[in-house]
């Protein structure tokens, strides 16, 4: 999976919501994307380095296999939320 695919996505998520002048939500820092994850699709504003991380890697991986690169929503993560805090605790 291209990172660089990720990192064109992320700049195109808040099309739909607040956004500034280049289309990057609001509430989003520069330097990080928003993913969703588990079942109620709970939003989390993640840095971006996180996405070289190879656990990261492989849910993307996942991710581009089950959801494909375009939809709307962000980057949906097929994970347990349970899951996700875990291996986001390692990270930080």
């Amino acid at each position: 999976m291209a990172i660089q695919e990720i990192f064109k996505q992320c700049s195109s998520f808040g099309k739909k919501c607040s956004c500034d002048q280049d289309g990057h939500p609001n509430d989003v820092p520069k330097g990080h994307c928003v993913v969703y994850v588990g079942e109620n699709r709970s939003r989390y504003i993640i840095p971006i380095t996180w996405l070289n991380h190879p656990k990261f890697k492989n849910l993307l991986e996942k991710a581009a296999e089950e959801y494909g690169y375009k939809h709307d929503l962000g980057i949906i993560l097929p994970c347990d939320e349970r899951v996700f805090r875990q291996l986001t605790s390692w990270l930080i």
